[in-house]
């Protein structure tokens, strides 16, 4: 079990519960270790039937009864929390507003951070309880001072902290990850939740963003920013190449979806490099054009005490991504990391960049521009 203060203490716990396998059995770790634990399921969806299509999505009737279902064979307690108006202000219109800038945003982190760790957790500590418990697989360590710290899951290839990085010392305090310190497989942890009776046993992971149910990302930001607005693909001379019916369904990397009739001269395949959203221009170039040396990122937060001065760290930038050694530095309210390992490519502005020392995360930053190797364009 996730480490907690307390000595041992029963604890009142709520478990956030989406109706997959893994919250499910969170829930039922954090009651087999003698807490006193109730199940919540978060509706974020206003029209909660058009969430999930096959293993894409989540919040959906289907994922509520299946949470209640989980629940009743666990044994505790169970209701149903309508954030749908406070998910939709937070997180898929910050979403929308990110893509109309030109960015390229990660709503689980945003989530996280304005949904299951600041309006569930608020409500949570208002109705007495101690803890929230989700299915992250990430671990809490509590210092010999008391002091919360957030680490990596024991089995890293698992390990989500990385969404998790927008935790504060507020929020480390009152968190909850039973699976984050085991070694187990996915299929194990299937298993575990077979040998319970938890029906959601064999239910397919969600994935891609949970509010975009068909996946489609781009007719999603067109149904919300007016529909088709063309605009010029250029290269980096400021040639047109093509163009494309709306800025906002690029984003920095991309390879597909260019629709270019004309080839490059070397004949190698060209990149988005960069979106300008107040001309609707996007322009595109070669995969070298691509490495970033250095970025500068805003709106950090810190799972702990802020650094202070430069210092050496690992950085990960996506979800899924391999992390790297960084110089990392916090100059007033801007955090600056400089890849010491060499370029790095493909890093969108909007995306989040987070720290580690060891495994335990530092904290996480949004990304607002990057320098580029060549000729050291500036992005944002």
């Amino acid at each position: 079990m996730t480490d907690f203060p307390g000595d041992g203490r029963r604890l009142r716990v709520l478990a956030a519960m989406s109706g997959g396998v893994d919250s499910a059995v969170a829930a039922a770790r954090a009651a087999e270790a003698g807490h006193d634990v109730t199940g919540v399921h978060l509706a974020l969806s206003a029209n909660p039937q058009s969430f999930r299509t096959g293993a894409r999505g989540c919040c959906t009737l289907e994922d509520s009864r299946d949470a209640r279902r989980a629940a009743d064979v666990i044994g505790i307690p169970f209701y149903v929390w309508d954030l749908a108006d406070r998910f939709r202000e937070e997180v898929v219109d910050d979403f929308v507003a990110e893509y109309s800038a030109g960015r390229t945003p990660n709503p689980c982190l945003r989530c996280n951070e304005k949904i299951k760790f600041a309006a569930l957790l608020d409500k949570a500590l208002a109705l007495g309880f101690d803890a929230v418990c989700t299915g992250h697989y990430a671990t809490v360590v509590t210092s010999d001072d008391g002091t919360r710290e957030l680490h990596r899951a024991s089995d890293e290839a698992k390990d989500q902290s990385y969404v998790l990085g927008v935790l504060d010392e507020r929020q480390l305090a009152h968190a909850m990850f039973p699976l984050g310190d085991t070694l187990t497989t996915k299929d194990e942890i299937r298993a575990e939740a077979e040998r319970r009776g938890l029906a959601v046993a064999k239910k397919p992971d969600s994935h891609d963003i949970c509010f975009i149910a068909d996946g489609d990302t781009q007719g999603f930001l067109a149904s919300r920013l007016g529909g088709p607005a063309e605009g010029d693909i250029l290269d980096e001379d400021g040639t047109k190449l093509g163009t494309h019916s709306g800025a906002y369904g690029f984003t920095v990397g991309q390879r597909k979806g260019l629709r270019l009739g004309n080839p490059a001269a070397d004949g190698k395949p060209r990149y988005v490099l960069d979106i300008s959203p107040v001309n609707n221009t996007v322009t595109v170039g070669p995969l070298d054009a691509l490495d970033v040396t250095s970025l500068t990122a805003i709106k950090p937060r810190w799972c702990g005490t802020p650094p202070s001065g430069p210092g050496t760290y690992t950085a990960q930038l996506r979800a899924h991504g391999a992390d790297g050694p960084v110089t990392a530095e916090l100059v007033g309210d801007e955090l600056r990391v400089r890849f010491d390992a060499g370029p790095v490519r493909g890093i969108a502005p909007g995306q989040a960049v987070v720290l580690y020392d060891g495994t335990r995360v530092v904290g996480s930053a949004t990304i607002a521009t990057t320098e580029r190797r060549e000729a050291a364009v500036s992005q944002g």
